[in-house]
């Protein structure tokens, strides 16, 4: 080991990474609050028809205000609303597993996601990779565990193989953002579906086809979108960042500890860099 006051400047060296690690999780955490909370008001809780009804002063720019409409109808939802079977708005891909022999660790083929516990905070980690891909889903798809536990959500971070463990949800218009907290509005109705299996908790095909959802039109998601995306963007951005800084820290720990690389040499190469 080095001496103890070389060790505390690695721990404070390395302490920064973390730091800045955890600061993006929770930076994460609120932005997907933030996204979340504007679903269930626009969709859920149909805020602003109500405030509409009790004619409280608008919430939003009057472009989006105007958007929404005036009452509800006779069955509690926003006039001219509807609520359609999930198979009439989203294309669902339920996954299939691969032969086994075309697994591997090495990076051939697609990243390869069997169920939930390949899941993380809102990407899945790249565990194991499929040279053979039967069932595929697209970057940008959510990605939802449909056998136990049923009903977690992730986003596909780039092409991948889904395992049965496994289905990949798409708007068929292409919605990506307003998909991904659909999947999660669904997540009492997903539930249900957590003991319905003979040995373990699974939700099949037509089961999920058929789940209720809420469409207002092309017009609502459109706007959900453009405001949506620019957290989902910023999301995606500081994930991206925390698994760098964490592969970073990783490769840095043994060869500082080892004193192949000093604190020094860092700073060096960091003055260097931003020269």
């Amino acid at each position: 080991l080095p001496p103890l006051p070389e060790q505390r400047v690695i721990a404070a060296t390395l302490g920064a990474l973390d730091d800045k690690i955890e600061l993006n999780r929770k930076m994460n955490a609120t932005l997907e609050a933030m996204a979340r909370a504007l679903f269930r008001d626009w969709f859920v809780d149909f805020g602003p028809t109500r405030a509409k009804m009790e004619a409280r002063a608008p919430y939003l720019s009057p472009a989006l205000w105007s958007l929404f409409p005036d009452r509800l109808d006779d069955e509690g939802q926003p006039e001219g609303w509807k609520v359609r079977p999930l198979v009439d708005c989203f294309d669902l891909l339920m996954g299939q597993s691969p032969p086994g022999d075309t697994y591997n660790d090495s990076g051939d083929g697609l990243p390869f996601f069997q169920g939930r516990t390949d899941f993380g905070f809102r990407f899945p980690e790249n565990r194991k990779f499929c040279s053979a891909p039967t069932r595929v889903a697209e970057k940008g798809d959510t990605l939802v565990s449909v056998r136990a536990p049923v009903g977690d959500i992730n986003l596909a971070p780039e092409r991948c193989c889904i395992g049965r463990g496994v289905a990949a949800l798409r708007h068929k218009e292409g919605w990506a953002s307003f998909t991904y907290d659909t999947g999660w509005s669904l997540q009492e109705e997903l539930r249900q579906y957590e003991n319905t299996g003979t040995v373990f908790g699974a939700i099949n095909k037509k089961q999920f086809e058929k789940l209720p959802t809420i469409d207002p039109g092309p017009a609502v998601i459109e706007a959900f979108e453009e405001a949506v995306s620019a957290l989902d963007s910023r999301i995606d951005n500081n994930d991206r960042e925390a698994r760098t800084l964490a592969q970073t820290r990783d490769l840095l720990l043994p060869r500082l500890m080892s004193g192949e690389l000093s604190v020094a040499d860092l700073a060096s190469s960091e003055q260097e860099a931003f020269a």
